[in-house]
């Protein structure tokens, strides 16, 4: 029995959706033969806020809607990384994702040194004398952050992706391409047309190194010689990487380390020149950090700027829109601001020059919920959070979902892309 399926709001939820026929309403061109609809997928970053994206994908495959391309940053990826790898595109896996969260102790992902993961449950359950606790662990914080750069190594993170792709028969990033090309028959809804496409994949981290925004696994054969042999986990571990609380992901042997792309070279003969614009010596290592510091919501990743599409790019946001400005007066207020200010603009800055997307997003607003007292329902970093918190945390994004799949008209949102072109 699964506790976020079986719970009583989330049966009451999947009902509301058949008793208004949000499974039989029209969202794509794109059917496969069991008269599924195939849409793609942006989902945000957001730490455990993420669970809430189980709730809104659950929700999608509930009205009979499939993800074909996908991408996502941080939380998010952890999310597109198993919708990608948990069956061939098609297949709902929504209930493989809540099984693999429901049996998994989250505050394992916590795997710091001992004393550094006891004083992380202090301060999340608000306990008594956290600041001495910290205090007296101060040495061991500084030493542990000079030394690995990050309280928690994320080696338990890995571990737990790489055991359920593992279940699904994928080792490594060759596998996972294979899968992906294992496509149903598709065709166009309006004309009968069968249709051949090739379903996208696109994890965004932040190798600071070169100071590159980098897209995986298209970005790969800059850091390994064989990509096909990397591990998806690898991926992801480089998205969530958040600083300061988990090791930044370090790659070490980089193909033709030391040198240097010639100049004289056409552009699309080199690569580190063709992805990211970086001309410099190639470095022998980097490190990749939170792939939200660059872009947590990567809105643009299926952009096409000819016409209609015949299928839409669905965005799940976690946070809220630029709604209220932030009290910068504090130094807490002001560091926050500074950080979320980094963490969004470039894809505020993508919707501000192409507003018809916004058609296309669900927000979630997990970051915005009040309990009784005023006080925040949910934080990003509890890897603490007891269940029926996480419950109820994935119930809002299928309530969220809901909501998007009533008001969302897809002729009306392809007459707005016609008007554009």
């Amino acid at each position: 029995m699964n506790p976020f399926i079986e719970a009583p709001e989330t049966r009451e939820l999947v009902k509301e959706l058949k008793a208004k026929k949000l499974d039989q309403k029209a969202y794509s061109d794109i059917v496969d033969e069991s008269g599924n609809q195939y849409v793609d997928l942006v989902q945000e970053g957001g730490g455990m806020l993420g669970i809430a994206l189980a709730g809104y994908t659950f929700m999608l495959e509930q009205a009979g809607i499939r993800l074909f391309s996908l991408a996502g940053t941080s939380a998010g990826a952890i999310n597109t990384m198993m919708i990608a790898a948990m069956g061939k595109i098609g297949t709902p896996v929504s209930e493989k994702i809540l099984d693999m969260l429901s049996s998994k102790n989250l505050f394992d992902l916590v795997d710091g040194p001992p004393r550094l993961k006891k004083l992380t449950e202090r301060i999340l359950k608000k306990k008594r004398r956290v600041i001495l606790n910290g205090i007296r662990n101060l040495c061991l914080i500084y030493n542990t952050a000079k030394d690995k750069l990050g309280m928690n190594p994320g080696t338990d993170f890995e571990q737990w992706i790489d055991e359920y792709l593992e279940l699904e028969g994928i080792a490594n990033m060759g596998d996972l391409s294979a899968l992906r090309k294992e496509l149903p028959k598709l065709t166009d809804r309006v004309t009968g047309e069968e249709l051949q496409r090739e379903a996208g994949l696109k994890i965004i981290t932040s190798d600071i190194t070169t100071k590159s925004k980098i897209c995986f696994p298209e970005m790969a054969e800059l850091y390994w010689a064989d990509p096909d042999r990397v591990k998806p986990s690898a991926f992801v571990r480089a998205s969530m990487s958040v600083p300061f609380f988990f090791e930044p992901m370090a790659v070490k042997d980089i193909p033709r380390a030391g040198q240097t792309e010639d100049p004289n070279l056409p552009k699309e003969e080199t690569i580190w020149r063709r992805h990211t614009g970086y001309h410099g010596k190639i470095p022998a290592s980097v490190h990749f950090v939170d792939g939200g510091m660059l872009s947590n919501f990567p809105i643009n990743a299926f952009h096409r700027t000819s016409g209609a599409p015949k299928k839409p790019t669905f965005g799940a946001r976690l946070s809220t829109w630029r709604d209220q400005y932030s009290n910068t007066n504090n130094l807490a207020g002001f560091c926050g601001a500074m950080i979320s200010t980094m963490r969004q603009l470039h894809d505020y800055d993508f919707l501000l020059r192409h507003p018809d997307y916004k058609q296309l997003i669900c927000s979630i607003d997990a970051d915005a919920k009040k309990d009784e007292n005023g006080n925040p329902m949910f934080f990003w970093l509890d890897f603490n959070m007891p269940k029926e918190k996480q419950i109820a945390l994935f119930q809002l994004g299928a309530k969220k979902a809901l909501g998007f799949l009533e008001s969302f008209s897809w002729e009306h949102y392809k007459e707005t892309r016609e008007r554009i072109a």
